[in-house]
């Protein structure tokens, strides 16, 4: 995996807020080589601005968020040219982030047939995947899931959670905010409205 040897996602009483509303307070979790945690909750509670948080796209309120290691961020926005040949626009990618074997990739989650489609024509779940495609080229240790099963049929969610685990398995840490269950072993829960501040808002 590239960077640190020992990535860990940690948060110290943090508070996220959106615009004027404050999310929630006191948040702390601290995840190290081979953990992961679910982050719960519903719509606006603050699941995406955590994630955000802590990849460093947007700052906190009060308190520490950081991640050690290489961050692989998997969100709705995939990164792929529109314009381009799902191929082409993965190629780019891979080449950049040195994938080692970029066809075991698309192999893997079903998108070899594929290659030759534009990005724009891609459905839901073909962009999805073409999406977890990417994080995998990266071969971070650090993986920020922002509602990776949203959108997949019910054997692309369970390959999700293997690649999940697998990635646990090899040292890595992961902080994944879902609605849906994942079938993850060992897999530590956190729901984000027990931090949540009622009815609070900035001055």
């Amino acid at each position: 995996m590239q960077g640190s040897e020992s990535p860990r996602i940690f948060a110290h009483d943090l508070a996220c807020r959106r615009g004027d509303r404050v999310l929630f307070r006191r948040l702390s979790l601290d995840l190290g080589p081979g953990t992961a945690c679910h982050v719960t909750g519903a719509n606006g509670s603050g699941k995406t601005t955590l994630i955000r948080t802590l990849a460093g796209l947007t700052p906190p309120l009060t308190g520490t968020a950081r991640c050690e290691g290489a961050v692989g961020l998997f969100d709705e926005r995939i990164g792929l040219d529109p314009e381009r040949t799902l191929g082409t626009a993965l190629d780019f990618w891979f080449a950049l982030d040195g994938a080692s074997d970029p066809s075991a990739v698309l192999e893997r989650l079903c998108l070899s047939t594929l290659v030759d489609v534009p990005v724009r024509y891609l459905s839901t779940g073909q962009r999805k995947r073409a999406g977890l495609a990417r994080l995998l080229g990266q071969n971070a240790p650090v993986w920020l899931l922002d509602e990776p099963l949203s959108g997949l049929d019910t054997a692309s969610q369970a390959l999700v959670s293997k690649l999940i685990a697998e990635h646990l398995d090899n040292q890595g840490t992961a902080l994944i905010a879902s609605h849906q269950a994942l079938d993850v072993p060992g897999l530590e829960t956190l729901a984000i409205e027990d931090f949540a501040v009622r009815e609070e808002a900035l001055p």
